[in-house]
C-alpha cells in the first residue's frame, strides 16, 4: 500500500528503551504501541516519555496505543479475542490507516478510479 513500516520489539515494559522510542517517534509519522494489557500500561508509559521529552510538541508524530478493552471480554480462542480487541493484524492495520487519513483517502480514491 506504499506505507513503509518499522517493527521494533520493546522487549520489556520497564525500563523503557527511551533512546529507541524517541528515535522512532522522531523518524516516523505514526507510532503504534500494541500490548496485551489494558489502558495505563506500556502505551501510557511511551506517551508519558514522549510528552516529557517534548517530542509531541511539534505535532509531527501521531501516536496510537492499542490495548485490550477496559471491560470484561468473554473467554475464547486467543485469536478471536485479539480480533475483537483490534489487536490482530487487521486491527493494527486499521489503526495505522486511520492515523494516516490523507494517505488512506488517496488510496481509496485510486481504487475507485481503477474500478471505473
Amino acid at each position: 500500500e506504499g506505507v513503509v513500516a518499522t517493527v521494533a520489539d520493546a522487549r520489556f515494559a520497564k525500563p523503557l528503551d527511551a533512546e529507541l522510542i524517541v528515535d522512532l517517534a522522531m523518524s516516523h509519522e505514526v507510532l503504534v504501541t500494541v500490548e496485551e494489557g489494558s489502558v495505563g500500561g506500556f502505551g501510557a508509559m511511551v506517551l508519558h516519555l514522549l510528552a516529557e521529552r517534548g517530542v509531541l510538541d511539534t505535532g509531527r508524530v501521531r501516536v496510537r496505543t492499542l490495548t485490550l478493552p477496559d471491560s470484561y471480554q468473554d473467554h475464547d480462542k486467543p485469536e478471536k479475542m485479539y480480533a475483537e480487541a483490534g489487536l490482530d493484524a487487521d486491527g493494527i492495520l486499521k489503526a495505522v490507516r486511520a492515523a494516516l487519513p490523507e494517505k488512506a483517502a488517496q488510496r481509496e480514491g485510486s481504487v475507485v478510479n481503477l474500478k471505473r
